[in-house]
C-alpha cells in the first residue's frame, strides 16, 4: 500500500511540473554610483506567491518520499489471532471422583 502511494505522489509531482510554467528572468539596471538610486530605477517587487508555493510544495513532497523512505525497512505485520473453539471434556468430579462433561473454549 505504502508503495502504491509513494508511486502516485511521485508521479503526481513529475507529471506537475509540466504544467507550472517557468518565470520571466528580468534584469533591472543601475547606474549609479555610491549614492541612494534615483527614484526612476527604483526596484518593485512582484509578490505573485510562486516561489512560496513552490517551496511548500517541494517540502511537501520530499517530507512524503523521506517519511516513506525512512518508515520503510521495519514494518512487520501482526501474528494472526489464535483458532479457538469449543469442545465437550471429561472432568473429574470433586465429591465423588466420578467424571462428567464441560463445555470448555480450546485455542490452538
Amino acid at each position: 500500500m505504502k508503495k502504491t502511494i509513494l508511486s502516485v505522489f511521485l508521479a503526481a509531482a513529475f507529471a506537475s511540473s509540466a504544467f507550472i510554467s517557468g518565470g520571466v528572468a528580468q534584469a533591472q539596471q543601475y547606474d549609479w554610483r555610491g549614492g541612494p538610486p534615483p527614484q526612476r530605477y527604483h526596484h518593485r517587487h512582484h509578490h505573485d506567491g510562486n516561489v512560496i508555493a513552490g517551496g511548500v510544495a517541494a517540502g511537501l513532497i520530499g517530507g512524503l518520499i523521506g517519511g516513506a523512505i525512512a518508515n520503510g525497512g521495519g514494518y512487520e505485520p501482526a501474528p494472526p489471532p489464535p483458532r479457538c473453539w469449543y469442545e465437550s471434556r471429561a472432568v473429574q468430579n470433586e465429591y465423588d471422583d466420578d467424571y462428567h462433561y464441560e463445555r470448555m473454549r480450546v485455542c490452538n
